[in-house]
């Protein structure tokens, strides 16, 4: 793959194709996006096969100077390439939830998905600080027209307050950006990671990357945006949003926050746990009184992504596995769910859980799915959000007993609310005539659910697939953070020295 330019041909076959989209009939349109997100799918097969576990850090690499600093600089490790892997797996089903859930304006619809899909994986590849920041706001404009174009009867309300808390928490990271550009004299991301700024300063950019990444994940209490974008957003919007774009705020604290602000990161810690663990119990009980499914399964995705925080900022690497695992496992478990909600939505127009009951009884293979993804959302062994839920809190433990402690009882609480909506929605007798009529899953809508459900089934039976790509980056980021880390109030130690999870660890060169 040397000298291949992979990452730029996964960003122009979506590009391609969101202009030929727009350009054509609506059922033509929805060839072309579905054709165009397979063959970045069927790349991001090659990539992944072709990451090099021990070999360098950054591999992929492509450089081309555009004016001044600022150049097309592209690469991945593998914290990139997972999350790359995730949004290219789920863009293409998207594509098929929309296909007959979107009526109007179709060409427009398929386009501004492609738009996305390029605009995340340029997000994860980029190398370069004002790259970086160019892919990351543009992410909200595609987004932005699919929930106040296609949404729900309020979806004006919940596009403004998704772009508003979005933008406005990202300006202070720009400032940032241009601080440290000035100051580094360089935009290269790999540099900056190296760099040691000074105390005085991290303080201040730790506090602005913040600012943006805490909104993006979110957490509370910024998280309001996201029960409305949810709730208006169509399936699948709802499905890339909970799946894709509400990593970046975790890859933003990865890539950026914990390795240019180690010490600073440290300071702030007690202030992240604190979030972290009012968002997993205030979150929880919020979702065990919701009426609108949607709803209900957006705060169970703040509570989740608490997890993922509480993870990144344990300074070990079981926490910073857990944390990537639980934004893998989430990304796949929460687009699923939604998925399984548009299903019903679709033959009832209503996501009134009230409105709903006995479909056990005549959509027994959507029972069965709907059952293995709640099981997988409340982190049942031999799932994907058990490994990652596990794996962080065990890590957490190492530095905080009572956050560990605390945001456990989100699993107990997740269990509550999750099993609470299955039970009404599916369980119980069959009365109402409407429900009544309502038939099973299509094969298209098997197609689409399947493949998600053996994804979850392989990474909580063999994990290893997940974490040997990131494995020398975690190591690498631990011992780039670990000077700082803050003390521990818990007695274990076994955090300090190398970890013997799955493999040994692996030693990787640094790419320049």
């Amino acid at each position: 793959m040397s000298g291949f330019p992979i990452l730029s041909i996964m960003l122009a076959v979506p590009a391609i194709g969101a202009v030929a989209c727009y350009l054509a009939s609506a059922q033509a349109a929805r060839w072309i996006a579905l054709i165009a997100t397979l063959v970045d799918f069927v790349l991001g097969v090659v990539l992944w096969a072709s990451f090099d576990v021990g070999g360098a850090q950054w591999q992929f690499v492509e450089h081309a100077q555009v004016f001044g600093q600022f150049g097309w600089a592209l690469g991945i490790d593998g914290f990139a390439l997972l999350l790359i892997m995730l949004s290219v797996f789920l863009m293409p089903i998207c594509i098929g939830a929309s296909w007959e859930a979107i009526q109007t304006r179709v060409p427009e619809y398929m386009a501004a998905f492609l738009l996305t899909e390029v605009l995340m994986i340029g997000t994860f590849a980029a190398q370069d600080l004002l790259l970086f920041y160019i892919f990351f706001e543009a992410g909200l404009i595609p987004m932005y027209l699919i929930i106040g174009i296609w949404g729900g009867a309020n979806r004006i309300y919940a596009s403004y307050k998704f772009f508003l808390y979005t933008l406005l928490g990202s300006v202070l990271m720009l400032v940032a950006m241009l601080w440290m550009a000035h100051s580094a004299g360089t935009t290269d991301i790999p540099t900056l990671m190296r760099t040691d700024f000074p105390l005085h300063a991290q303080y201040w950019l730790w506090l602005a990357f913040f600012a943006s990444f805490a909104v993006k994940m979110p957490m509370w209490p910024v998280h309001t945006w996201l029960p409305d974008a949810h709730v208006q957003a169509p399936t699948a919007g709802s499905v890339i949003l909970a799946g894709v774009l509400l990593k970046l705020g975790g890859y933003g604290f990865l890539r950026f926050s914990l390795p240019m602000f180690p010490q600073a990161s440290a300071y702030f810690t007690p202030l992240v746990f604190g979030l972290s663990a009012v968002a997993v119990i205030y979150t929880s009980l919020v979702a065990l009184v919701q009426s609108d499914m949607k709803k209900l399964i957006a705060y169970s995705s703040v509570a989740h992504m608490a997890i993922v925080t509480i993870g990144l900022f344990a300074f070990n690497p079981y926490g910073i596995d857990g944390a990537m695992m639980v934004m893998l496992g989430h990304g796949l478990v929460s687009g699923a769910l939604f998925l399984c909600v548009g299903v019903i939505y679709d033959r009832l127009h209503t996501r009134e859980i009230s409105r709903y009951g006995g479909l056990a009884i005549n959509m027994p293979r959507y029972a069965v799915l709907f059952l293995f993804f709640t099981m997988a959302s409340v982190g049942l062994p031999g799932t994907s959000n058990f490994v990652g839920e596990f794996l962080s809190l065990m890590g957490t433990y190492q530095i905080s007993t009572w956050i560990a402690l605390l945001c456990t009882t989100g699993i107990i609480l997740g269990a509550a609310y999750m099993l609470y909506l299955y039970r009404r929605v599916v369980f119980g007798d069959l009365t109402k005539d409407d429900v009544r009529a309502m038939t099973d899953l299509t094969p298209r809508e098997i197609a689409l659910l399947a493949p998600i459900a053996a994804v979850v089934l392989w990474m909580g039976v063999y994990p290893e697939s997940f974490l040997a790509p990131m494995r020398a980056d975690v190591a690498m980021l631990v011992a780039r953070v670990a000077p700082a880390a803050p003390p521990s109030d818990s007695r274990p130690t076994a955090g300090t020295g190398p970890r013997t999870i799955g493999a040994a660890p692996v030693a990787r060169e640094e790419a320049h």
